[in-house]
């Protein structure tokens, strides 16, 4: 499918912005949250390798980038409404900026 057709059952919010997960493409394990505007979804969708917009920084940014620890696409998924994304990925060490292997490790109950 061409990026102009996936760019279409994708809803944006009003800031351009669609939240996205990561999940592991074998363990099915959730990674981690973040969001991506259409410019990190088509660089996304070209390379294999994972872009983000950082809401804080207002920039692009492939995850992996400052760390070595990248994602590489393996499945796309669009929701049934079109506004949350999920990737499928090859995730190389951990996922999490403090070192975990996944952002959702603290159990609140």
């Amino acid at each position: 499918m061409e990026f102009s057709e996936i760019i279409k059952r994708v809803s944006f919010n009003a800031d351009g912005l669609v939240p996205v997960i990561a999940q592991h493409y074998q363990t099915g394990e959730v990674l981690m949250m973040a969001w991506m505007n259409g410019e990190s979804l088509e660089k996304t969708l070209a390379s294999g390798e994972v872009w983000y917009w950082s809401r804080s920084r207002r920039s692009l940014w492939k995850k992996g980038e400052t760390s070595g620890h990248f994602q590489y696409l393996k499945e796309f998924y669009v929701d049934c409404d079109g506004d949350t994304l999920l990737l499928k990925v090859d995730q190389v060490g951990p996922a999490c900026h403090t070192g975990e292997k996944t952002c959702f490790f603290t159990r609140i109950s």
